[in-house]
């Protein structure tokens, strides 16, 4: 018998030479409609508003409270859902999170009152809370070294694509009322099967669990010529949240944290109150949900542009422009005094800081490795969440007391330009294999 020495790798060089395939496509498909549903759940109700403060006799307030519930669900949720991944897989967490998901929001539809309302909307974010986690570090995990950026941001074209759907659903549906536009983000949950059908377990995560032979044949379906190799991993001990705050990874986490909830405070603090902002201006209802479906679309070219620039350049620098040119845009839309500039203004805004979030949540999903990564995602995730709770509210508050439009938005902008203050310390991570 002749020996044959097994070649030792480590798991993201086996990343290296891998082509991007069909799989691959099917992969995308499946946790882009994910994102679009994630997406979905959080703004849907934006725009059905006046039904809701009709049906409960609710002011502005009351209206914050509705919206930002989930948002409140999910913070609790992505902290036990991110480190859960970690432990029993991404797959598994994406499909109990989607189920569990639907379930639940079908249940709010038939809310009897306020409080059960919230209570239900609370219990579905935290739901919702696991598939949100997962699905960038969850995609990250299975795509070839040199595709990794540029796709990712592809997928977080899901997030336009799902706030173009509620804005659709809200004029098709919403004369029927919230209830309707509530059960059809409950059947959304179905899309679990789908993504149990298309998409593999995360090799990455596999070989940490020394799952080497079910890494492999993942590896073989991605099309990677070195999966028969036996993997590396450098880090063995999976999702322990206080390893994000030891040894290198303690400021990059500090530091992730704040920039997270600074840059949702960016988005959120407008996209939230946006028809509201729009009224005030002199926009109609009709008018104001032209404007923000306009807004979605004119993200869909910012998406593109960061992805194509991203593996030129990088995702530091990448990042760094277009946060300042979003952050410049917010500046010119808040003291548009024509329509025309209002429109100019959001629209460069709208295709700049959403480009910038392709990248970040890349970026983003890039610092950790395999061990602590569904768990460090979920801290991000929380402290977004955080900022998409407090924000509608903060500025509810502002625009209560008659604080105006442009003051409003230049404290919106303020958080733009923290963003980007805070992202110049971070590592590049372009190129690089994933630990």
């Amino acid at each position: 018998m002749i020996a044959t020495e097994v070649r030792r790798l480590p798991i993201g060089a086996a990343f290296d030479r891998m082509p991007f395939t069909r799989r691959h496509v099917l992969i995308a498909l499946a946790l882009f409609v994910a994102f679009v549903i994630e997406s979905w759940e959080q703004v849907a109700l934006i725009y059905v508003t006046g039904d809701f403060r009709r049906a409960f006799g609710i002011d502005e307030g009351g209206i914050g409270m509705v919206l930002s519930a989930v948002a409140l669900g999910m913070i609790p949720g992505t902290l036990i859902w991110g480190p859960l991944s970690d432990r029993i897989g991404r797959r598994p967490t994406c499909f109990w999170s989607l189920i569990a998901y639907g379930v639940i929001a079908l249940a709010s539809a038939f809310a009897p009152d306020m409080v059960t309302l919230m209570a239900l909307r609370v219990a579905s974010g935290f739901a919702l809370a696991g598939v949100y986690t997962v699905t960038f570090p969850y995609f990250l995990e299975l795509l070839p070294t040199r595709s990794r950026g540029r796709a990712a941001v592809y997928l977080s074209i899901g997030w336009p694509i799902g706030v173009l759907a509620a804005i659709a659903a809200s004029v098709t549906l919403g004369s029927l009322g919230w209830h309707v536009v509530t059960i059809a983000s409950a059947l959304a949950g179905l899309w679990a099967f789908v993504i149990r059908a298309w998409v593999p377990e995360s090799p990455y995560w596999l070989a940490a669990r020394d799952r080497q032979d079910e890494a492999g044949a993942v590896l073989r379906e991605l099309g990677s010529p070195d999966s028969d190799a036996v993997f590396i991993v450098g880090v063995k001990r999976m999702g322990h949240p206080l390893d994000l705050l030891r040894g290198r990874l303690r400021p990059i986490t500090l530091v992730m944290l704040v920039l997270n909830f600074a840059f949702n405070w960016g988005y959120w603090g407008l996209q939230t109150w946006l028809p509201t902002l729009l009224w005030e201006r002199g926009l109609s209802l009709d008018a104001s949900l032209g404007f923000a479906a306009l807004s979605a679309l004119v993200t869909i070219p910012g998406y593109v542009s960061a992805s194509l620039l991203t593996g030129r350049f990088g995702r530091k620098k990448v990042f760094l422009v277009y946060v300042v040119a979003a952050a410049l845009g917010g500046f010119y839309f808040a003291i548009a005094s024509t329509m025309t500039g209002l429109y100019v203004g959001n629209f460069i805004l709208s295709f700049f800081s959403l480009g910038a979030w392709g990248v970040w949540n890349t970026w983003n999903g890039e610092f950790y490795p395999t061990a602590l990564r569904g768990t460090g995602y979920s801290w991000a995730t929380a402290a977004q969440l955080v900022s998409t709770t407090v924000a509608p509210a903060a500025v509810g508050m502002l625009l209560a007391h008659a604080t105006g439009f442009t003051t409003t938005m230049l404290v919106i902008n303020a958080f733009m330009v923290l963003t980007a203050l805070l992202a110049v310390p971070l590592p590049e991570t372009e190129g690089r294999v994933l630990e």
